[in-house]
């Protein structure tokens, strides 16, 4: 029939636009993905990947309606199932979420990050009344919260493990039931590091996935792939899309993860298997728009990881030095507590291409914390004496934005959670963007230097926050 012709050689252009970026460097693959000049031609010669707003296709006739619906056929059918523009992300992150990684990778965006890490765990949980999984202690308070929480509602255990915990550790909280090793590196607040490495090979000598939530890191610094992970987690909402005009989640997972319980065809291409089954009916999808203006972002990604990292460490170092600041926890410090776990996994993508020794060169991220002298009270102060930097519940931005977990992101872990996860009263999240270090480092300077000023309130009372966010 006529529609076959058409969608073979649509499959078959697809394939040949994959196959030639996938050869080519980072910055390429992000200002590229898979739309060449054959996706161009079919959208009218549009040179940007067009927006798809449609809430649905129109077919030719009855029979590739059905062939659609039953999933025989390539097609997007509805878009809270698929989407053009949803198609030019996913294949974009898989691409650099894989690049340099030996590895074949599918991608399923999601409304949220939240609903990314939902939709993976309960996939992965379900064939089990009693299943538990092993997760590191140290991750962001929604994720916590889902963990301790809303699976021990589905009678689903989750067992913490610190991240710098021995392996052997690790080992002794897996049994027939555990169904995934689930870490977050570099974690959100503490910037603690698991071993990748280490931990997947545990969770494949038991026959089961590593997760790994990597939204700080990014593909640009740290791709788990590299190291043996199964599937990888983004928030696209932080540093992905700096911009702050986003809310969204990806699920990057490698072909054939590694899922004893889990049936050859779902493990072959999970991410396929979450779009069109799970999340087909639990309707976490990613709205076209958003999916645009994430790719619109995607395109400078390495380049604003670079920027914001090196902006990150002259605070780190300023921060370090000032006698109101009790400690400074950031990978690039050399008295960061996992300095040569960092060294190991943390670097800049394609730098040792761009470098003059091809030598390749480290950087850590956009996000560090701080403890301040005297508790929170102090640290409140701090941030209320803040003129340039932003206070709220958010990281990842073009701007500077300043936040003090105890009493915001991770607030709802009460005392033992957060005692738990070793986040103090007194620690100041501090998420660095595009400004001028030294502008930055000038404000924090100010509001170090006049914590005991109760009047200079620039923010007012920052206690009204209830809800965990990133």
């Amino acid at each position: 029939m006529e529609y076959q012709q058409r969608l073979q050689t649509q499959i078959t252009n697809r394939d040949k636009a994959k196959a030639y970026i996938k050869n080519k460097s980072f910055d390429t693959i992000a200002t590229h993905g898979v739309y060449d000049l054959n996706e161009a031609l079919a959208n009218q010669g549009s040179v940007i990947e067009p927006v798809f707003m449609s809430t649905a296709q129109g077919f030719s006739h009855a029979d590739e309606l059905q062939a659609a619906l039953a999933y025989e056929i390539p097609s997007w059918s509805y878009t809270r199932i698929h989407n053009p523009t949803l198609y030019y992300l996913e294949s974009t992150l898989a691409l650099l979420e894989s690049y340099d990684c030996g590895v074949e990778a599918g991608c399923c965006v999601t409304s949220s990050g939240m609903s990314a890490i939902t939709t993976v765990t309960d996939a992965l949980l379900a064939d089990s009344p009693h299943a538990n999984f092993v997760s590191s202690s140290q991750i962001y308070g929604g994720s916590f919260q889902q963990f301790s929480i809303r699976q021990a509602q589905k009678n689903r255990q989750v067992r913490w493990v610190a991240p710098d915990a021995p392996m052997q550790s690790w080992a002794a909280q897996i049994d027939e039931n555990t169904r995934f090793i689930y870490i977050e590196v570099p974690s959100n607040p503490g910037l603690a590091m698991c071993d990748i490495e280490m931990l997947a090979g545990l969770a494949h000598a038991n026959n089961i996935p590593l997760i790994v939530d990597a939204t700080l890191a990014t593909p640009a610094l740290i791709r788990p792939f590299q190291f043996g992970a199964d599937i990888v987690i983004h928030s696209l909402s932080k540093i992905i899309a700096a911009s702050g005009s986003v809310i969204g989640g990806a699920i990057i997972a490698k072909e054939n993860i590694t899922a004893r319980f889990l049936p050859d065809d779902v493990s072959a291409n999970f991410c396929q298997h979450l779009k069109l089954l799970p999340n087909r009916d639990n309707g976490a999808c990613l709205s076209p728009m958003q999916a645009f203006l994430v790719l619109s972002e995607l395109r400078t990604l390495r380049m604003r990881v670079d920027a914001f990292s090196q902006n990150t460490l002259k605070v780190a170092q300023f921060l370090q030095g000032h006698p109101k600041v009790e400690q400074v926890l950031y990978p690039g410090l050399l008295d960061y507590p996992q300095y040569q776990l960092a060294q190991k996994y943390f670097e800049l993508v394609d730098s040792a291409k761009n470098s003059l020794h091809n030598q390749p060169e480290k950087r850590y991220g956009h996000l560090l914390s701080f403890r301040v002298k005297d508790g929170v009270q102090a640290a409140k102060q701090v941030i209320n004496n803040l003129r340039l930097i932003f206070c709220a519940t958010d990281l990842g931005r073009v701007k500077t934005i300043a936040t003090i977990p105890a009493i915001s992101t991770h607030q709802q872990q009460g005392d033992k959670g957060r005692q738990l996860a070793n986040i103090p009263d007194n620690l100041i999240r501090l998420s660095v963007g595009a400004e001028n270090a030294d502008d930055i480092i000038q404000d924090l300077d100010q509001a170090l230097g006049n914590h005991n000023n109760c009047n200079n309130n620039h923010h007012g009372n920052i206690d009204v926050l209830q809800r965990p966010h990133r």
